[in-house]
Parts: structure tokens; C-alpha cells; sequence
């Protein structure tokens, strides 16, 4: 067991002393719903990036790569100045929807390129121009655009021509739990010497300014390079600085004077180190040495090609030589278990370039953890509100959620707020390297905190109210599975705990989005906000109701995975048989619906096309297919589930009722797969899709020409490239058509991007899907893939062929270049650049390039377990795989043995450590983004 994984062993509670301290500081606050105090909830405009240096945050903080303590009343981070930019550097930049934002992407390039569980050693990386940063140039530009055009990036100013920027790298690592040392290491990548001020900052966020606020802490200089922090919760800290450099002091409270005219409560304010360093002003900092907000000021002149570098040291222990020899023994320790504890996550014959990868992927998902502080009561208080009030306030109806927690976000910047089918993706993901943490993200919202009392979860952010994709069943489901395998121990607590939530979810679905009871569900949002005709969480232009294939398959999927969770927990209480075949009726209900038996008009399975489709019914009682070949119509081939014949040898009882429901009910599944037969090694399957329909539905899905992209399954078939699909209604002219970048449609603030790019979460539940489908089939059964090309794989090979295209998009191809750059010539070319990964939201649907929000490592590094299923488990082992954990630990067990009998492997060229997921087969093309 490596040190980190022993660390991690001592730290299984959220709030365990290892986990004190992290990245826990959001890269945005400003702009988000809980510093949103307006009447018409323009969140962006009433607090936007201008206001954020002056103005003090109500729930939260931000800065540049930074940490807090998990309450966050103490946050750490760097800010920055090239002497040219208008103000201080102190956090990422980008624009609002209405300054031209449709991708979503932050403007600035940073990169989360290491982390462990425990974060005992973290680096992350900026690059700072040494011009002027271009804030205005950006907004002027892209407002300028139109929606067909790319967005005006950094790179596109010229700011890093001739590499004449900095390259901020600063690292973090821990001395122990309340011992946290920092090394900001400047390197000078341009022709000519430079100047840059660097400022790590100390201040504690604003808690005493509210109603019912805390007692009011203290930072004070107590010597020569120290600065004392006095929290009356958090206890004291100290701040070791390097001889020489300045140490300047203000108070976390908002610039009255600037923003709004009027009087400030104290002369020093939350801009007065950005005034004092950038504008001159000698009395905008305290001369006294003391406040809420504090900075160690360094000047560095960096010669070409040089670095040079600023230490500073937070600690709650004892430091006789602070930032002695001991520092950067410290640091080169942690630094070493870092690369033993993923060289022994690393499977066997992974590539150095996939190795790097992979870490990177997962150094992004521990880097996306922030303290999210939102209480509703209190922000609907604040509006007014009460629980008895009627309004139509954002989030009315949520008194009682009380977050104050960490979470995994999407993206610090993009998304800097939890979504609930996001947060089930991070946990699986997650659980590759933090199987405690993984757990804990799911029953987070199914807390009493966050759940809502008529069982609803939580959606994100901008409307509570709205629905995501229910996949935290499967979710909760697969770390249960994984932690037995790792663990040998399977957490049944764990399992019950959540079971007992989702129940209560469950019935929130089938009594709220079954409106006409026909087990057809009308889901709305579900997280593809621009897949469809219509804007689905919006009344329809025809009015009437929409049938989606989507949200019915969502809840067919939900079914099948309560009943697993049912059946594992059969053998602990017998009651759990009864709900158990409460899930099998609700599947087989749904499956009759989707499909009805015989030739029926109006049901979502097209058989002239072999795919499902949304159904509009309208008032007059008619119903129209809406052809849209999308994910929409492959969803239902996710919902399939295999079940082991010792299920049936173990439960009798279950048996007996189910066969009693089955004999009652005949005809519900008649539609169904292989409801009377089993298959290789006496396995039963429940599926939506017959051997018939699978074929048909498989035919499409790995068309080149339809949804099959050298990188992956996309959102939208290419096919509507050519033949766009149109709905006229009223004299308006609805139509999809495929995009494989970013949607050219103002739905949903304009960030709607659903139609044509390839997005993580839904290649990995069609490679679940496909995994499951094999081992029942076998090797028997076999398509083409891709169609008319006249290759036969089985659906392993399948499987993992879209694996090996998705790996792919990040893998330095046969010309060296990487699909997820694009055509970004610097990220293609420079050593400073080529091997810094950034994971986005989606991809492009043709060439791979990377799209949308530049750091939702979140649900894209599922690209790792990707990686755990291809190169640690064979077909054989899905032919065999009730074995599968038994092969896995045994698995496991061998790479521990060889990771304690040889010394760790040093890092790989370009990154600290590392190799990726997945083997591609095929070397990706130039790209051009």
C-alpha cells in the first residue's frame, strides 16, 4: 500500500483531518444564483466580473487556483500582475451569454495538472501574458459575433505570440494534516527579461457582515514574515512568508464608493491590494498590518528563459525552519508518493501518453471539489420569502436545503454549482481513486439537507425544480460493486441508506412525470436541453404533451437498477423481496408502453426506421412521431441489465413471486428481450430491446454516416446534416439539424449544445449497455461495425471499439497531434503547451476537438473508467463475469505486490507522472476546431 492510499485508508469521513485542507476555492463566484439578489434573476448582470475585486461575496469565494479549509472560513490563493493589466489578476476571466459566451469556455488557460485524494500534493498551472490582458478587446469582439462564428479566444488577441508570457505554476503539499506548504514557481517562456508581482493572499470569507453573521476574525502581521490568522471557529494559523517581501493588509468588505456611491464602512476594502499594487495608492492598504485580507507582496524580474520562484507556508503547528531545507524536503516527498500512487492505479501495458493522460483526467476531478455554501432559507429570507408565500422566485419551495458541503463540480468556472446526473458521473469516476469520497457524493442530495420532502433531488443551480437524468441508482449501484472488489467487504449500510432515499425519488418520478398514468414519461429537461424540436421544459407550441423515449427509458433504467439494489439486499431482509418485484412490474409496465403489442401508430418504436423516437400528442387527440434521430432514440438500448443465475438459486421466495406476477401478467413481455430464455452461463436479461430491435438500433447507432464519429457515438446522426428534420406549426418553422460543434439556437440562454458533439456521460452508459448485452449473448451474437463495412465484432468488441475512440480524442496521434486541440497550433506544437490536457464538456462530432466548458473534467474523467474495463478485464472475463470481482482483487493484489517490490516510475516527459485511458487503435487526424 503506497503512503497516499495508507493516508487515504485513515481518512474514510468527509470532514477526516487529511481532508482539511484543499482546493476547495470555486474559480467563480460572481455571477452565480446565490450572490443573485435582483428582482428579475439576471444573476450574470447583477453581480458580473467587474464587481468582483470590489464587491464582498455573501455565500463563497474565488480565486486562481487556490484552497480553503472545507468550511472555507480561510482561503489561500495567488494573485498576480504584469505591471501592464488594469487590475490585480486574481481570479479567471469570461464572458456572460449576452457578451457573446455560446461555448462556455473560460478565457483564460489554466490546468489542473496534479492531485492526490488526500491533496498531500496538488500543482496547478496558469499562463499569464505579458502584455495587458485584453478584457475589453474579448467583450468587444465576441458581442460582434454571430452565433455561427467561433468565439474570440485568448490565443486570437496575439498576447502569446513570441511566448511572451509567464508560465504560474504553483504547487502545494502538505507537511501534515494543519501543514500546508505553497512553491510559486515563475518561468519566463518569452525573448526578453520580465517583471511580474506575485501576491500569495491570505483572507478569511465575509461571515460577519450578514444577519445572524459569526464574530469578526483577524489576520495580523506578528513579525518579520508572518502573519497570524485568528478564526474563533477554524482556531489560529500562521503565514510563513520569505524575508523581504512586503506584507499588505485590508478588509474583505465591498467598495461601497466604487461600485455604488456611496460611503464605506472602513477605508480599507476588498480592492485595496489591487489599488495599492496597481494604481499607487499608498493608504489603500492598512498601515496598522491587520484586517481580513492579506498579501505577501514579490517583485520578480525573470530573465528569458529563467524562473524564479516565492515560498510560503501555512500552518496551525509549531515551524522552527519553516521554509528551510525541510521545505522542499517535504515537497519532493509528497511529490513521489504522488507518482507511486498512480503508477499503482496505472493498468499494465499502458503507454507513457496514456498514462499521462489518465492522471491529468484525475487530477482534474480531485482539483473540481469546492465548498458550496448555499443556504435557501436564509437567500429566500433575504427576498422576502417565507415557506407560505406564494411567488414565482427562483427556487421558491426549496426552504430547508442547507448546503455547506464539498462537492465535485462540473467545471469551478463554467459550472461552478453541483447538477445531480453530473455529480452521479463524478462519483463513478471518483471512485477510482477515492472510494469513501465517491460514496459520499451520493447520498449527498439524497441528504435530508438537500432532498426534498415530496422526494424530488435537487436539479443545479439555476432551478431546483427542474429534472436531471435519475442515474444515481446505477451509480450507487457500480461503487457498491467496485468497493466489494477493492475492499473484499461490500458496504450494505451504504447500499440500504441510499436504497431508502431513492425510493422515495422513485415514487417523486412516477407520481410527478407519469402525468396520464400510462407509464410514458414526460420528463421535460432531463439534461438534454437542445436535443429535441421543441424546448421540452417549456409548454408546447401545439400544445398538448410530449411523449419522450428518453425520459421513458430513463425510468425503465431507474427500475432495473432499484432492482438490483433489491435483490442485494434480499439476502439481509426479506422485505426487500417484495420491492424487488415492485421494480421487475414497473419495468415490465414501462417496456409494455414504449412498444405495445402489435402494429400501433402511435407508440416511440418506429419500426419502418428500426429506432424510437419522441411522440407529440396534441389536443384533438392525435399523435405524431417526431423523427429525430438523437440520443433520445439510443437511450432505450441503455436501459439493459443482466442478472446472474445465482440471484435465482440464493432467493427462492423472489422466484416464486416474480414467476406469479409473470404468469398474471403474460402480455407485458411479449416485447421484451429474452423473457423466456436464458443466455451464456444461464444469465437473464431485461431489456427494452429484443434481439430484433438491437440489431436494428445497433445498425444506426455504428453507422459512420449516422452516429458513429471516429471519436465516440454523437448526440445528433449526421444523417440531419443533409436531411434536417422540420416541424411546422402556426406559421413557425421548427428544425434539427446535425452541428457537430455548438448549437446555432438561442434556447436555453443560448449555451445549448446538444446537437451533433460527443459527450462522456452517454458514450459510458452505451458501453455499460453494450458490456451487459455481451454477457448475455456471447461471442454468438455479432454486428457490423462499423455498418457496411463488412467487420463482425461481438458487442465486447464493440464496446470496446467506441472506448478506443473516445481515449483517443487526447491521445498524441502517429503525427503527433492531439484531436482535442483542434487546430490550435500552439497546443499542437509547443513543449510548453502539448502536453497540458483540458477535458471538456463535449467534442466536436467529426474531428474531436475539444467544446464547451474547457475544465468538466467531472464526467469526462470517465475516460478512466474506461481504462479499468480495457485493460484490466478481457472478454473472457465478461463471458465469466460473475468472476469478475474475484479476478479484479486478485488483479489488484498483484500490482500492489509488484508496486512494494520496485521503486516507483518517474514521471513522464511534459507532465508529473502519468500515462491515460484506453488503447487507441487508430491515431487521430489534424483537427481544425
Amino acid at each position: 500500500m503506497s503512503t497516499e492510499q495508507e493516508r487515504l485508508s485513515q481518512s474514510a469521513a468527509p470532514d477526516a483531518p487529511w481532508r482539511r485542507w484543499g482546493p476547495y476555492l470555486s474559480e467563480r463566484q460572481w455571477g452565480t444564483v446565490r450572490e443573485d439578489y435582483s428582482h428579475g434573476g439576471d444573476a450574470w448582470n447583477y453581480f458580473p466580473h467587474d464587481h468582483a475585486r470590489s464587491r464582498a461575496y455573501r455565500w463563497g469565494e474565488d480565486g486562481l487556483g487556490g484552497i480553503s479549509d472545507d468550511q472555507q472560513r480561510l482561503c489561500l490563493s495567488v494573485a498576480l500582475w504584469n505591471g501592464r493589466d488594469p487590475i490585480l489578476k486574481e481570479r479567471p476571466f469570461g464572458l456572460t451569454n449576452g457578451e457573446g459566451n455560446h461555448g462556455e469556455d473560460v478565457k483564460d488557460y489554466f490546468f489542473y495538472v496534479d492531485n492526490t485524494p488526500t491533496h498531500s500534493y496538488m500543482k496547478f498551472l496558469y499562463k499569464y501574458p505579458q502584455a495587458a490582458f485584453p478584457y475589453d478587446d474579448l467583450v468587444a469582439v465576441n458581442a460582434a459575433r454571430g452565433r455561427d462564428a467561433f468565439e474570440y479566444e485568448l490565443l486570437d488577441t496575439g498576447v502569446f505570440d513570441e511566448d511572451r508570457y509567464f508560465d504560474v505554476s504553483v504547487e502545494y503539499a502538505k507537511g501534515g494534516p494543519e501543514d500546508v506548504l505553497v512553491k510559486v514557481t515563475v518561468a519566463n517562456r518569452g525573448p526578453q527579461e520580465a517583471t511580474v508581482h506575485v501576491l500569495p493572499t491570505l483572507w478569511f470569507r465575509n461571515t460577519w457582515s450578514w444577519p445572524g453573521g459569526t464574530a469578526k476574525p483577524q489576520l495580523r502581521a506578528t513579525g518579520p514574515g508572518v502573519i497570524q490568522a485568528d478564526h474563533p471557529e477554524l482556531g489560529a494559523y500562521r503565514l510563513h512568508c520569505q524575508d523581504g517581501a512586503a506584507l499588505l493588509f485590508t478588509e474583505n468588505q465591498t467598495d461601497n464608493e466604487r461600485l455604488f456611491g456611496t460611503e464605506n464602512l472602513s477605508p480599507y476594502v476588498k480592492d485595496g491590494i489591487g489599488r495599492f499594487v496597481v494604481e499607487g495608492e499608498s493608504a489603500a492598504v492598512n498601515p496598522e498590518q491587520s484586517g481580513t485580507k492579506a498579501a505577501v507582496h514579490h517583485i520578480l524580474t525573470v530573465p528569458a528563459g529563467g524562473e524564479a520562484s516565492v515560498r510560503v507556508r501555512l500552518t496551525a503547528d509549531q515551524a522552527g525552519d519553516p521554509l528551510g531545507i525541510g521545505f522542499d524536503q517535504v515537497m519532493g516527498e509528497r511529490l513521489a508518493e504522488a507518482d507511486a500512487f498512480y503508477a499503482a492505479l496505472t493498468p499494465p501495458g499502458t503507454t507513457p501518453d496514456e498514462a499521462l493522460v489518465l492522471r491529468q483526467a484525475l487530477a482534474g476531478l480531485l482539483w473540481s471539489k469546492q465548498f458550496y455554501c448555499f443556504e435557501l432559507d436564509n437567500w429566500l429570507s433575504d427576498h422576502g420569502l417565507d415557506p407560505w408565500s406564494v411567488s414565482d422566485m427562483r427556487n421558491h419551495g426549496w426552504f430547508g436545503m442547507d448546503a455547506h458541503d464539498i462537492i465535485v463540480m462540473p467545471d469551478k468556472w463554467e459550472y461552478p454549482w453541483f447538477a445531480a446526473w453530473d455529480l452521479a458521473f463524478h462519483a463513478v469516476a471518483l471512485a477510482v481513486v477515492d472510494i469513501d469520497l465517491a460514496k459520499h457524493q451520493i447520498e449527498l442530495l439524497l441528504g435530508d439537507r438537500y432532498l426534498h420532502p415530496n422526494g424530488q433531488m435537487p436539479a443545479y443551480e439555476w432551478n431546483f425544480s427542474d429534472v436531471n437524468p435519475p442515474v444515481h441508482a446505477w451509480a450507487a449501484h457500480f461503487i457498491y460493486l467496485l468497493e466489494a472488489q477493492l475492499r473484499g467487504q461490500a458496504d450494505q449500510d451504504f447500499l440500504e441508506r441510499v436504497f431508502q432515499k431513492l425510493l422515495l425519488n422513485f415514487s417523486w418520478w412516477v407520481n410527478r412525470k407519469d402525468p396520464d398514468g400510462r407509464n410514458v414519461f414526460q420528463g421535460g429537461f432531463l439534461g438534454l436541453d437542445n436535443i429535441g424540436v421543441f424546448d421540452r421544459s417549456a409548454p408546447l407550441p401545439t400544445g398538448g404533451s410530449l411523449d419522450q423515449a428518453d425520459g421513458t427509458a430513463w425510468m425503465a433504467f431507474y427500475a432495473q437498477n432499484m432492482l438490483q439494489l433489491a435483490i442485494e439486499l434480499s439476502g439481509r431482509n426479506p422485505i426487500y423481496e417484495d420491492l424487488a418485484v415492485k421494480f421487475i412490474a414497473h419495468f415490465l409496465w414501462i417496456s409494455a408502453s414504449i412498444d405495445r403489442v402489435g402494429d400501433v401508430k402511435d407508440e416511440m418504436w418506429d419500426d419502418a426506421d428500426g429506432f424510437f423516437y419522441d411522440v407529440l400528442r396534441k389536443p384533438d387527440g392525435t399523435a405524431t412521431r417526431l423523427n429525430v434521430r438523437s440520443l433520445v432514440g439510443l437511450l432505450p438500448l441503455c436501459a439493459s441489465t443482466v442478472f446472474p443465475p445465482r440471484i435465482e438459486g440464493e432467493n427462492a421466495r423472489l422466484v416464486t413471486k416474480i414467476t406469479d406476477f409473470a404468469q398474471r401478467h403474460t402480455w407485458l413481455a411479449e416485447g421484451i428481450s429474452a423473457a423466456d430464455r436464458r443466455g451464456v452461463g444461464g444469465r437473464r436479461l431485461l431489456s427494452l430491446l429484443d434481439q430484433g430491435k438491437l440489431t436494428r438500433v445497433l445498425s444506426l447507432m455504428l453507422d459512420e454516416s449516422e452516429f458513429l464519429s471516429p471519436y465516440g457515438i454523437r448526440a445528433v446522426s449526421r444523417h440531419h446534416a443533409d436531411h434536417p428534420y422540420e416541424f411546422s406549426v402556426n406559421g413557425r418553422t421548427y428544425q434539427v439539424r446535425y452541428l457537430p460543434a455548438e448549437s446555432d439556437t438561442g434556447m436555453f440562454g443560448g449555451n445549448s449544445n446538444w446537437r451533433g458533439p460527443i459527450w462522456f456521460p452517454m458514450n459510458a452508459l452505451i458501453i455499460r449497455a453494450l458490456l451487459n448485452l455481451y454477457a448475455f449473448y456471447g461471442d454468438d451474437f455479432t454486428v457490423e461495425c462499423p455498418t457496411g463495412s463488412g467487420t463482425r465484432m461481438t458487442l465486447y468488441q464493440v464496446a470496446e471499439e467506441i472506448s478506443d475512440r473516445l481515449t483517443r480524442i487526447f491521445l498524441r496521434g502517429a503525427d503527433g497531434r492531439r484531436p482535442v486541440y483542434g487546430g490550435q497550433r500552439i497546443f499542437q506544437e509547443s513543449p510548453h503547451w502539448r502536453d497540458l490536457i483540458e477535458f471538456h464538456e463535449y467534442f466536436h462530432g467529426d474531428n474531436g476537438a475539444g467544446l464547451g466548458a474547457a475544465h468538466q473534467t467531472g464526467w469526462t474523467a470517465t475516460v478512466a473508467v474506461f481504462t479499468a474495463l480495457f485493460k484490466n478485464l478481457s472478454a473472457a472475463d465478461f463471458r465469466e463475469m460473475d468472476r469478475i470481482a474475484e479476478r479484479t482483487a486478485e488483479r489488484a493484489a498483484e500490482r500492489a505486490a509488484e508496486q512494494s517490490a520496485s521503486p516507483a516510475e518517474s514521471p513522464a516527459e511534459g507532465g508529473t507522472g502519468g500515462r491515460t485511458a484506453g488503447r487507441a487503435k487508430g491515431r487521430g487526424r489534424e483537427t481544425e476546431r
